[in-house]
This record gives C-alpha cells, sequence and structure tokens, in this order.
C-alpha cells in the first residue's frame, strides 16, 4: 500500500461464500481507496477462504487471517487487533456498501474529530429477483442528526439503534479504553457489548441521516434467525452489565437505559425462540424485572406507556410465578428441564450462583 491507509475494514466471515462476492467487491470499489481490508476467516468450511485468498492475490490492501471457527467476537477481536488505520469500518460478509460509504464518514469523523460517526441503513431482501429495501433510521424522533454530541453524558443516545456497522470508529479512541468484543463460544449479539462502550466511553459523536449500509435480511444462516441460541443475548447484556459496574458513576448514568434495552432485546429474542422455552424465558425475565426494580435499577419512565402497562404486567406476575415455583417444582426441576434454566431457577430460588440456599 502506498500510502497510509485512512480507514480499515474489519470483515469476519464464516461460511458465506453466496454472499462473499458481493460483499468485498463493495469493499474494493470505494471511493476511498487509502484503506485496508482485514478479512477473518472464523474457520468457514465451504469456499469462503479460497473466495478471500483470490482478491487478496489481486489487491495488496488485503489483509487475511484465517484460524478455527472462535465465534464472531473472538473474529473481531483479531480484526481489531490486527488495524492499522485512523478509522475502523466493519462490513458484514452478507451485505455490501456504497461506494461512497467510508469516503463521506471519513470527512465527516475528520471534519469534526469524532470518536466515531453512524448513518442510517437500509434492510434488505431479495424475492424473485426483486431487492426490497426498507430505511431504517438511527433517531426515530429526527432530532439529534447532524449535530456532535457527547455520548458518554447522554444516556438517552442508547435510544438510537446500535448497529456496530453502519459508521467508522477513531482507532486511537477504541484502543484507548480497549474496547473489544465479547468473546462468548458459539453466541451471538456480540455487537450488542461493543456499541454500549463506544457510547459510555465516546466523548465526540455524531449520527448522520444519509443512509448506507445494506444489511441483508435474508440469509437463512444469519444469527439473527437462529432460534436455538436461546440465552446467547442474555448472556452478552450480563457481560455489558459487568462493564458498566466497574464505574459507580457510568452504571448510575446507564443503568435505565441498559433495562430499556435489555427489554427490547428481550422482545426481540423472544418472537424468535423456540416454542418450548417460551415459557421458561418469560419467567426468567419477570423474575429480572422484579429485582431490578426492587434494586432501584429499572426506571418506566424511559419507555413508551404501553410498555410501561405491560412491564408493571410481567413484574406483578414474577411475584407469583416466583412463589409458585418456590413451593411447587423445588429440586424436582432437575429431572425436567435442561441444565442453563436449571441454574437460573436455582438462583432465583436460593439467591446465589451456587444453588446454596442464604442463611
Amino acid at each position: 500500500m502506498s500510502t497510509s491507509p485512512k480507514v480499515s475494514v474489519i470483515i469476519p466471515v464464516y461460511n458465506t461464500e453466496k454472499y462473499l462476492n458481493e460483499c468485498l467487491d463493495s469493499v474494493v470499489n470505494q471511493k476511498l481507496k487509502e484503506i485496508e481490508i482485514i478479512c477473518i476467516n472464523d474457520g468457514s468450511t465451504d469456499s469462503s477462504l479460497d473466495i478471500i485468498n483470490e482478491y487478496a492475490e489481486k489487491d495488496s490492501r488485503f489483509v487475511v487471517i484465517s484460524g478455527p471457527n472462535g465465534g464472531y467476537g473472538k473474529a473481531m477481536n483479531k480484526g481489531l487487533d490486527a488495524a492499522t488505520s485512523e478509522y475502523i469500518g466493519i462490513v458484514e460478509p452478507d451485505d455490501y456498501v456504497p461506494d461512497n460509504m467510508f469516503s463521506d464518514l471519513y470527512e465527516i469523523a475528520e471534519k469534526n474529530n469524532l470518536d466515531f460517526v453512524k448513518a442510517d441503513f437500509y434492510r434488505f431482501k431479495t424475492t424473485s429477483g426483486t431487492l426490497e429495501k426498507k430505511l431504517e433510521p438511527l433517531d426515530t424522533t429526527g432530532e439529534n442528526y447532524n449535530v456532535v454530541f457527547d455520548p458518554s453524558h447522554m444516556p438517552e443516545a442508547i435510544y438510537f439503534t446500535l448497529n456496530t456497522w453502519c459508521g467508522i470508529y477513531k482507532r486511537d479512541f477504541i484502543e484507548k479504553y480497549h474496547i473489544r468484543h465479547h468473546e462468548s463460544p458459539g453466541a451471538s449479539f456480540q455487537d450488542n457489548g461493543f456499541s454500549f462502550q463506544t457510547f459510555i466511553y465516546g466523548q465526540r459523536a455524531m449520527i448522520i441521516d444519509t443512509p448506507y449500509y445494506m444489511n441483508r435480511r435474508d440469509n437463512p444462516n444469519s444469527s439473527v434467525s437462529n432460534p436455538t441460541k436461546i440465552y446467547a443475548m442474555n448472556k452478552e447484556m450480563d457481560w455489558i452489565l459487568d462493564i458498566l459496574k466497574k464505574d459507580p458513576e457510568i452504571w448510575n448514568r446507564f443503568k435505565y437505559m441498559f433495562w430499556w434495552r435489555k427489554y427490547k432485546n428481550f422482545c426481540n429474542r423472544y418472537s424468535v425462540i423456540d416454542p418450548s422455552f417460551k415459557a421458561e424465558y418469560m419467567n426468567r425475565f419477570r423474575n429480572e424485572l422484579k429485582w431490578a426494580k426492587l434494586r432501584g435499577d429499572l426506571n418506566l419512565d424511559v419507555f413508551e406507556p404501553h410498555e410501561k402497562i405491560l412491564i408493571e404486567k410481567l413484574i406483578a406476575q414474577a411475584n407469583a410465578t416466583y412463589k409458585k415455583t418456590n413451593i411447587g417444582i423445588g429440586w424436582r426441576i432437575k429431572q425436567y428441564i435442561p441444565q442453563p434454566v436449571k441454574d437460573f431457577i436455582k438462583k432465583i430460588l436460593w439467591g446465589n450462583k451456587n444453588g446454596k440456599k442464604k442463611s
């Protein structure tokens, strides 16, 4: 590469041969030529690695890192460790981007000295050869676009859509706070933790109302389409909780919006999980809401009116559910339910992670 790269584009790849050429072409053809293209092959068993290597042979801007499957978070962290540019961008291997995305975002970020800048995007699918796309605004109110704001002191910014791939991030900022993804093996939703960190630590940010990124919604192998990862979202939110609680000031500032985001993620996850787990999944969330309210971590004023009504009903049901569970099934749960559910009920019944009753 003749000049120093301005944006490192990280592409985590796992078995996406069907879409990979379209993705890579869209990055190669960016108007901003001073980029490095970091492809992380996460143990693909299809022809994905061969496709990446073909591009790398023709384009010196490619950096190919290949290893055994370790999950999205681990793959992304490898890319972050390898990046050398001023800014970092992310493109999922089944998505693609218009040729002006990184040049436009880089210009805005440089002009305003931003820790990160994010833009509206499209969700799309192809039906009978016809592209169908839907605009997804980052801010549904439309009131916060195109101005510099301090996300670390603006917890309501968590209302914005938190996808990581619709923007770019200053690498010095990412390294200063060592912002990385959760490396939970086989799980999903690790972009949530990355996004939360950028918001709690970032001091200069901007969202813009020009849509760029094209996010695919017709890949049957996508994690958002996988109903088997029952508690993946919950594990990610627990990881975020640990990060927030490292600093009491940060936790107190963001705790209400943490629970707002967790509620939203719960609703999305509940709609796709296997029906046999829905009852227990709902019971778990009822109890989590109940204890969050008792600790003073839940503020219903950050929710919409209809959400407040629903949450109040869920909390009321949690009391009854808790008593019924405690009296009704006791330790017989060992015979009937999976270990993750069993561990959770133990925690609810006895009050700690070891399944030992408090004295």
